[in-house]
């Protein structure tokens, strides 16, 4: 018996030791406009009026404004009270690995500057909206991307999203703003009818694209500092 126990205990050991470990989820970004859950309603309002009934305010108040909270996420509104701070922002994204240069369009659009191809993704979009999440709310916040290291007009094009939602869509009130200089239909057309003149409007657009950043960032350091002096 003694024997027998002794090959399954060798047994789970070997097993265990071959098992690989579990890889933690990767963390994604927060998501809204999807639609409210009834039996998550349903038990939100339960645990309300359960909590009216005891005189817990505390409860009652945390249990309405998680329900505040799921339907205003429901309809895409961003918060006004929790907008990201504008610095801040630009602090936080720049620690993005690949960002090389971040400046504000608009209240809503940031725009950076990645220093390689491969970095204009939706995976430094997420990992820009990780970076903001702890300075607000981050449906308020289109990201905006364009290569720093653009070898084409393809290249230079701007990938864009909102922190929360999927591509092309946009929060309740929030308008859709288009950043590349050049429509992408008239670029394609322009590149099948002028194959040789690529290098030309390469070299053309990436100096607006300079100056435009120079301008923004200025801008903006003129902005924080009048705002410093009030």
């Amino acid at each position: 018996m003694q024997k027998w126990w002794g090959i399954v205990l060798m047994t789970t050991c070997a097993l265990c030791a071959c098992a690989k470990p579990v890889e933690p989820a990767e963390r994604k970004p927060e998501q809204a406009g999807q639609a409210l859950d009834p039996v998550k309603v349903a038990a939100q309002m339960a645990a309300t009026q359960a909590a009216a009934i005891t005189g817990d305010q505390q409860a009652v108040q945390a249990s309405m404004h998680a329900l505040n909270e799921d339907f205003r996420k429901s309809i895409k509104l961003a918060d006004p009270a929790r907008r990201v701070d504008r610095e801040a922002a630009r602090n936080a994204a720049q620690r993005v690995e690949g960002v090389r240069s971040v400046a504000w369009v608009d209240q809503t659009n940031l725009l950076a500057i990645v220093s390689r191809n491969d970095a204009r993704s939706y995976h430094t979009i997420d990992a820009i909206c990780l970076e903001l999440e702890p300075l607000g709310d981050t449906l308020g916040v289109v990201i905006n991307l364009q290569s720093g290291a653009a070898l084409n007009g393809d290249d230079l094009a701007i990938l864009s999203r909102n922190c929360q939602l999927a591509p092309g869509d946009r929060a309740l009130l929030q308008r859709v703003r288009q950043l590349d200089s050049v429509d992408p239909a008239l670029r394609a057309q322009h590149r099948a009818n002028n194959p040789d003149a690529s290098p030309t409007e390469l070299a053309e657009w990436k100096r607006k694209n300079a100056e435009s950043m120079r301008i923004l960032e200025e801008n903006e350091r003129r902005q924080a500092a009048a705002e410093a002096g009030q």
